[in-house]
């Protein structure tokens, strides 16, 4: 490719006014440059500019990337434009004047190569060809990151003065800004295609939207969950098209504004009328020049069929094991009056291994009965006015032969009175026999569990500490989550249902529940109860 220079070489005007006239090359170039974001044609421009600009007969320039190879080359001979191959760049980068500039990060003016070792010598060096040549070549440097290295040639020994070498450093300066805004740009631009095509692949729903929540963009996806097309759904707001909970999104979205990413679940009115339950994530990100917010809307109807499907299936069951368990805590009660006061101890133990045993699995029916009736909202309505001192001993009492067993060390308050509380006794006390006997399953072999309480204004805050391995910090909400539990073989197996039976329970009492641990220490479980009238 040919371009039309200007005939005035550098050298006649340098004579009238250097400094002036240097001044309006460096404006000219600055002005060439600036006007493309193309990588390829901001090294042609840079090149074309130099040469003319230095009164070079042969220019070279090499871009690096961030690691210090080459990306991409040009080389410019008597107005000629030529592309050099990957194996020459990499020998004038290994082995000539460029690889000693890159890796020096310092210029370099050579006043005849055949005297420089760094110049690497071609057919047109010999003596019976142009000979000796005179080089300046110079590091391209943006905000101290090494983007290139210009290279310009003359066919005269001794050409290049020090007026050149600091004109060529002015130039490499606009150049190597010029260079690392084209790479800016290019990478901005493909990381743009990249989204555009993740965008629209996407087999969820996404819009884009302004902070005022009216749409910018929709994926294919989204125009086909909510019945429209997608120019149909610009400019309307996703306030209109599902429930958001805006005391958790902040007014105008504010809490969206540091970055964080807010999910929830809701439900998306589609065309037709009907709803779809879906699961959001709102997210900020860079579209275009603006920030702007990105929805996620994933549909959840087959999971919440499932969850439907199971908890039925677990009503039924629980109420079916019922009558059964029933059946044998009966007889157990009516073995026990058949027992001969001086029976063999054995079979006494066997016997009260059994009682135990029935218990321990009335407790876990109840429990997981009180969690399908608390999260249907059903009210709690045996609620009395319950001794708490007396509540903790008499939950110590059972799960105390468990505690023993493991040679673990029980601390109870004090018999006495204690507070009273406001309460479903049995299943207040489920809480807290829950609590005790995940303690004990946690910790290890002669360690340590203490129950307590404390009067609070208002209030009782009990508490059930352990000696075993602790809870990650961010482990300790999704504990109380229904089938959730620790995925690490340090810790006991379970179904993940007791927690959350205890969260639901006190949460309906009107209190709080939450854990205090550091791991390789243990943990203690606080929750709090109103107090009785």
């Amino acid at each position: 490719m040919l371009y039309s220079m200007p005939h005035t070489r550098l050298g006649d005007l340098m004579i009238q006014d250097p400094t002036r006239t240097s001044l309006e090359l460096l404006l000219s170039i600055s002005r060439e440059l600036s006007a493309s974001l193309d990588l390829s044609r901001v090294l042609e421009r840079v090149l074309f500019l130099s040469t003319e600009s230095i009164g070079a007969e042969r220019g070279t320039l090499i871009v690096l990337n961030l690691a210090g190879q080459p990306v991409e080359a040009a080389i410019v001979i008597n107005n000629q434009l030529h592309h050099p191959s990957t194996d020459e760049m990499a020998e004038i980068l290994d082995h000539g004047l460029a690889g000693w500039v890159a890796d020096n990060r310092q210029s370099a003016l050579v006043g005849d190569t055949s005297q420089d070792a760094r110049w690497v010598r071609r057919p047109d060096d010999d003596l019976s060809a142009s000979g000796p040549k005179s080089a300046v070549c110079v590091p391209l440097l943006a905000l101290d990151q090494l983007t290139g290295v210009l290279t310009l040639v003359h066919a005269q020994p001794n050409f290049f003065t020090e007026q050149h070498l600091q004109l060529a450093h002015a130039i490499a300066g606009l150049a190597g800004m010029a260079i690392r805004n084209a790479r800016l740009y290019a990478s901005e631009q493909g990381a743009q295609r990249r989204y555009r095509e993740l965008f629209e692949d996407s087999i969820d729903p996404i819009l884009l939207t302004g902070w005022d929540g009216r749409i910018l963009a929709a994926n294919r996806q989204a125009a086909l969950s909510l019945g429209r097309e997608p120019d149909q759904l610009i400019g309307l707001s996703m306030l209109d098209l599902h429930a958001a909970p805006m005391e958790r999104l902040g007014p105008d979205f504010a809490a969206l504004k540091n970055g964080e990413t807010i999910s929830y679940e809701s439900q998306m009115h589609v065309l037709d009328g009907n709803t779809t339950p879906i699961e959001v994530y709102i997210r900020t990100v860079e579209f275009g020049t603006e920030a702007s917010l990105q929805w996620f809307l994933r549909d959840i109807r087959e999971r919440k069929q499932l969850d439907a499907l199971r908890d039925d299936l677990m009503a039924m069951i629980y109420h079916d094991l019922r009558s059964p368990l029933a059946n044998i805590i009966s007889s157990l009660d009516i073995l026990s009056t058949m027992l001969p006061e001086d029976s063999d101890p054995s079979v006494a133990a066997v016997f009260q291994i059994a009682s135990r045993s029935t218990d321990r699995l009335q407790r876990l029916i109840s429990s997981l009965l009180d969690i399908y009736r608390l999260e249907s909202g059903q009210a709690i309505v045996r609620k009395e006015d319950v001794d708490s001192v007396q509540l903790i001993r008499n939950c110590g009492e059972v799960v105390g032969s468990l505690a023993q067993s493991k040679n673990q060390s029980l601390t109870l308050p004090l018999a006495g009175e204690g507070p009273l509380i406001s309460a479903d006794y049995d299943m207040i006390r489920r809480v807290i026999i829950n609590l005790l006997e995940n303690a004990i399953k946690f910790t290890p072999n002669g360690g340590s569990i203490e129950a307590g309480l404390a009067e609070q204004v208002g209030s009782v805050r009990f508490w059930v500490k352990d000696t075993g391995p602790g809870i990650p910090e961010e482990s300790r909400e999704m504990i109380f989550e229904r089938y959730s539990r620790l995925q690490t073989d340090r810790y006991p197996k379970g179904i993940g249902l007791g927690l959350a039976f205890c969260r639901l329970a006190v949460l309906a009492h009107g209190g709080k529940i939450w854990v205090e641990s550091t791991v390789g220490e243990g943990s203690c479980f606080i929750f709090t109860l109103p107090a009785g009238l």
